[in-house]
């Protein structure tokens, strides 16, 4: 089981604190923002460093398998808090810092988007337009008849009208009477998100925000001018593929769908009578989505299942499997994109991102049936040094996009230094007591106590996290015991 630690403050030989940890405790607090990336085949936790000039270093990714999502949606929460628990564990042991609160992506066929409006009258005696009356113009276009089981994610400003006047961008400081404003809104299913804010407070974080995926990942991977001219981003994950147009530098159109990476898979393991893991590993060595596009015809071997002979396989009979379904998913993206009737307004055509995209023949493939200029979305704006050049890929747009989100809304939090486990120094729920390791876990006596120390946070009581020594009562199973003391009572029992 992982181990979430918290600050846990070194000791002298007196059992006071340290002036070490003294110091520590007046050291300057550094700014970071956490994004996770809760997908279907993997989730990913991604930290980065934001400095005094708004630029950012990453300094922290964990990765895990996801098992417990189906096309977006959690469907099992234990495994779901499980990976979630691993790819935190392993941003804060490659950071160095403790996480707390994190920026969660959203996703699922269960997301609906439509356009609506919203009107209000400016009391202002001079009639001047101010942020407030914004403000309270877009929280009236909240006001919509929606089903009992669906919530509202984003609304998002198309334009706004003053007095008839339409085409306004920016109203705060014009002068008007009636303002309206034509919003696109994204709604999703209440249960799919209680059941996300669910499995990342049960792993003791906080949520800070929830952003729709293909929001997120258009921060990473698209620019102002593309944004700017109209663009179609498509995100091939492994359950969905999302979709986002932008046109005016603004969000016109939003779409998931649940056909994505995963069916491909699924296609080579019925196709080819093998195992799933197998059939992943086939398809990101020897996979091809574009049969025009293969050059060489070369022999690839499979073993065999249960101890049968390996099997000959070619890189066109693989092509023959994997390239109709991506057709499907292509031309059922093609087809959304026709209905938003933004089609013919793509000046910078259709930008792909998504490990589904690293898919060789991919871009080619899109560009036959798309008809216009077609390119691989990589994330930008990691800053420099770091891990900027492990995450330039794909796989990571929404991880990405999540922090610069954050980034772009000043989504801060304040993160403090991971402490190593100085167990021989320091006394915690799991550290040395007379000598012997103890285990803090559901058996344990001191977990029959129902204490736990990250209990403030939200936590669950599912696994091991060190309290602090301010949350650590002092009692026959809370002992400080120094090093000093531990010197002595075992030269006493020799």
């Amino acid at each position: 089981m992982s181990r979430m630690k918290k600050i846990v403050e070194p000791l002298d030989a007196s059992g006071n604190v340290s002036e070490t940890a003294s110091l520590a405790d007046h050291s300057p607090v550094r700014n970071f923002v956490v994004g996770l990336d809760i997908g279907t085949t993997k989730i990913c936790a991604i930290v980065a460093e934001v400095h005094s000039d708004g630029t950012m270093t990453v300094v922290g990714i964990g990765r895990a398998p996801s098992d417990g999502l189906n096309r977006g949606v959690v469907v099992n929460i234990e495994k779901t808090v499980n990976s979630i628990r691993e790819a935190i564990d392993k941003a804060q042991q490659q950071s160095g810092v403790a996480i707390e609160e994190v920026i969660v992506g959203i996703a699922g066929d269960h997301i609906q988007s439509f356009q609506t409006t919203g009107i209000i009258s400016i009391s202002n005696p001079n009639r001047e337009i101010g942020r407030l009356d914004v403000n309270r113009l877009l929280e009236e276009t909240r006001n919509i008849a929606l089903p009992a089981d669906r919530r509202i994610l984003h609304i998002i400003p198309q334009d706004y009208i003053i007095d008839g006047q339409d085409g306004i961008k920016e109203p705060v400081g014009m002068s008007g009477i009636r303002m309206e404003a034509r919003v696109h809104v994204v709604t999703g299913l209440v249960t799919a998100a209680q059941n996300i804010y669910r499995c990342v407070e049960r792993v003791g974080l906080r949520v800070r925000d929830l952003v729709l995926e293909p929001i997120a990942s258009s921060y990473s991977v698209l620019d102002d001018e593309e944004k700017e001219v109209g663009v179609a981003l498509i995100d091939i994950g492994g359950g969905t593929t999302d979709i986002a147009i932008f046109e005016e530098g603004i969000i016109r159109h939003t779409a998931v769908f649940g056909i994505a990476g995963r069916q491909v898979t699924d296609d080579i393991r019925k196709g080819l009578g093998i195992l799933a893991k197998e059939a992943e590993r086939v398809k990101r060595e020897y996979g091809h989505t574009y049969g025009a596009g293969l050059t060489q015809d070369d022999i690839f071997m499979i073993p065999g299942v249960g101890g049968r002979k390996p099997m000959e396989f070619t890189k066109s009979m693989l092509c023959q499997i994997i390239q109709p379904r991506m057709e499907e998913l292509l031309e059922f993206a093609y087809a959304e994109i026709r209905r938003s009737g933004y089609m013919e307004r793509l000046s910078a055509g259709v930008v792909l991102t998504g490990g589904g995209s690293l898919l060789r023949g991919t871009e080619d493939l899109a560009s036959d049936i798309f008809g216009l200029s077609v390119k691989i979305g990589i994330p930008v704006g990691c800053g420099r040094g770091g891990l900027a050049p492990e995450i330039e890929n794909p796989q990571f747009a929404t991880g990405i996009g999540l922090i610069r989100y954050g980034v772009r809304h000043e989504q801060y939090t304040r993160l403090h230094d991971l402490e190593p486990d100085n167990s021989n120094d320091v006394l915690s729920a799991n550290g040395y007591v007379n000598g012997a390791k103890t285990t803090n876990n559901a058996g344990s006596a001191n977990g029959a106590n129902g204490q736990d120390a990250y209990n403030n946070g939200g936590a669950s009581n599912d696994f091991d996290i060190e309290p602090t020594l301010d949350n650590a009562p002092i009692n026959g199973n809370y002992e400080r015991i120094t090093v000093f003391d531990r010197m002595k009572s075992f030269f006493q029992e020799l």
